[in-house]
């Protein structure tokens, strides 16, 4: 035992709390991960996109991952606006009006998309003129990217970010620099802290980005059946 926790026998509890919150931000970006690549393969598949997929490294940063993940977020992000350009040049005035207008019938939109891809892609089915209203008219782009990008931007500069993927206890040492008495002890507190903070909005933000994608590729599925 190091001479700073017998000094300050919480120390020892508090390393282990910080691994527990350590494990579930992992476990929250791997999910990000998934949901991500499943969108990217709903884009390829339907919408003639050649997004690439992504991996965790087990061997890098969390800012490091986190930046994978945002730069993911952000060619989505260019292909919904590619897809939206398309609409506004291809489509008159009043029938791309009519793709943002939530008192419209979703089929008539489908069914505008669906003629707007088939002169972009030379052939397109219904599903593919479906995912396009389903971007381009909910909140999925808009919001819940945006919002997570944020998050991932501030977890990846703040004292985290430094912390290697893999939960050894090098990895945690590289933040806590395992130094004697209270300066160990106000580290730990501040990390902590600074993970239950991020890691509450991080979840609240993932699990919004989750449910967006679910409810499209549970559509997609549905419409392929």
């Amino acid at each position: 035992m190091a001479l700073s926790d017998l000094l300050y026998p919480d120390n020892p509890k508090r390393r282990q709390e910080l691994i527990h919150l350590h494990q579930e931000l992992l476990n929250c970006m791997s999910m990000n991960f998934h949901a991500t690549n499943e969108l990217a393969g709903v884009l390829n598949e339907h919408l003639g996109c050649t997004l690439t997929r992504i991996q965790m490294r087990e061997s890098s940063t969390v800012k490091e991952n986190c930046d994978i993940i945002i730069q993911a977020m952000s060619e989505i992000q260019h292909q919904v606006q590619k897809i939206d350009s398309d609409m506004k040049e291809k489509l008159e005035p009043v029938l791309y009006q009519k793709l943002y207008n939530i008192k419209e019938p979703e089929l008539e939109k489908i069914a505008i998309a669906q003629k707007v891809f088939s002169i972009v892609l030379g052939e397109a089915t219904s599903t593919a003129g479906m995912v396009a209203v389903k971007l381009l008219s909910s909140n999925l782009i808009i919001l819940t990217v945006s919002k997570l990008v944020s998050l991932l931007a501030q977890i990846g500069a703040s004292v985290l970010g430094g912390i290697s993927i893999t939960i050894l206890g090098l990895g945690i040492e590289m933040i806590l620099h395992a130094i004697l008495g209270a300066v160990e002890r106000n580290q730990l507190l501040e990390a902590v802290r600074s993970y239950e903070k991020h890691l509450a909005e991080f979840k609240a933000a993932s699990e919004k980005y989750q449910c967006a994608i679910r409810e499209v590729t549970s559509l997609v599925r549905k419409q392929v059946q």
